[in-house]
């Protein structure tokens, strides 16, 4: 396996460090349009990383990059405006791809907070035929929310359960960011784009449906001394994956942001910081929300000050495999001061990245296969459980 790794942020420094652990690839080109950043994320790792440059925005140069490195797999750990030309660079030169997040939504035009426009995803799965006519594979929405969440999802919906109400996705920390008042651990760019977007939520016999963000607020008491927190529904790739493979009367997406964290969000709405569309600041062109981003502390940076846990997990509700009314949570939770020890690299980058690199090991082997566009919820789940507590990272599961 060659893989070809685009984007050397916090997620894909750190996809890097977790591979470099593992023996089932022989080669990892590390590509971002910083050369630089991509050296640094290589630095230490050993001969079979190298740092290459490359823009994200052009399938041609992605292509190119491919065959010049004669690439099996594309693996994209860049935020989800180049999911297409990364995408379709990937399928021009004959690689299979992976990513963390699917191509953009765009709501509905005159009813944004009740019906759906064009769906995170939509445009992948347009050229599903297309791949698997190739014998290509696309395994989209493969991180942790997106990816494990919705294994958790198959794994309930063939080993724990006979019937499913509801498949409710629950994401929640208590990370803190020492001398920071407002430090995302995340992606800030990925963030607004989830959070301001109407959420959409699918249900049996209605299928899926806009609401508006940050509705149905709902106190999720989550694992490990964690405890409870406040979540609202997010727009995310789970609600558009899982009922595509897994028989559920309806499925949710709510992620523990904190009255803080949405104030900010509504504020920077309000005054159109969000936005993507560039405009004139003293004759330089230049995106609202891009000058967030470069405001705000690097995500990558942030683990030496950060303290707390981070849990992503998939809460499921119905009847159990005897006859009797089931509640279950399953998750994966990562402590950052474990993170930093042992990776260097902070909770939330980490344990996104960690999966992409199981799911790959799975190709590799043959425990995972298949052709065209799919979700993570389409392959046996069994086999991904096992090897991610390999790793030595376990996932955990209550009786509700």
């Amino acid at each position: 396996m060659r893989i070809l790794l685009v984007g050397a942020g916090g997620v894909g420094s750190a996809a890097v460090a977790i591979a470099a652990r593992r023996s089932f690839f022989e080669t990892m080109i590390v590509a971002d349009y910083d050369l630089g950043r991509a050296e640094r994320a290589v630095a230490g790792h050993g001969d079979r990383f190298v740092a290459a440059k490359v823009d994200a925005s052009s399938a041609d140069a992605v292509a190119a990059l491919c065959r010049e490195h004669r690439i099996t797999h594309v693996l994209n750990a860049v935020d989800p405006r180049f999911v297409m030309p990364i995408f379709d660079g990937a399928f021009a030169a004959g690689a299979d791809y992976l990513d963390m997040a699917m191509s953009l939504s765009h709501p509905h035009p005159s009813r944004p907070y009740a019906e759906t426009g064009v769906k995170l995803g939509d445009d992948q799965f347009a050229v599903a035929d297309r791949w698997e006519a190739a014998g290509r594979l696309a395994l989209c929405g493969i991180g942790i929310e997106p990816g494990l969440s919705d294994v958790f999802a198959r794994y309930a919906a063939d080993e724990l359960f006979d019937e499913i109400d509801e498949i409710g996705v629950r994401d929640g920390a208590n990370l803190t960011v020492d001398g920071y008042a407002f430090a995302p651990s995340f992606s800030i760019w990925t963030t607004i784009e989830e959070c301001l977007n109407p959420p959409v939520i699918w249900e049996a016999g209605r299928g899926w449906y806009t609401t508006e963000p940050f509705s149905e607020p709902e106190v999720f008491d989550f694992p490990e001394g964690i405890g409870p927190v406040e979540c609202v529904n997010v727009e995310h790739e789970e609600v558009l994956l899982i009922p595509r493979w897994v028989k559920a009367k309806r499925v949710t997406f709510k992620y523990g942001l904190g009255d803080e964290f949405i104030e900010v969000l509504k504020a920077l709405h309000k005054v159109g910081l969000d936005s993507t569309a560039p405009v004139s600041v003293r004759g330089v062109e230049v995106s609202p929300r891009d000058v967030v981003a470069a405001s705000l502390p690097d995500p990558a940076t942030l683990g030496d000050r950060m303290r707390g846990k981070t849990c992503a997990g998939t809460w499921v509700t119905g009847t159990g495999k005897d006859g009797r009314p089931r509640e279950v949570y399953l998750y994966h939770v990562v402590d950052n001061e474990w993170s930093m020890r042992e990776y260097g690299h902070q909770a939330v980058v980490w344990q996104t990245a960690v999966n992409p690199v199981v799911a790959l090991e799975l190709l590799a082997t043959g425990a995972w296969s298949g052709t065209g566009v799919i979700g993570p919820e389409a392959l046996p789940p069994r086999p991904y459980l096992d090897l991610l507590t390999g790793y030595g990272s376990p996932w955990g599961m209550q009786e509700r």
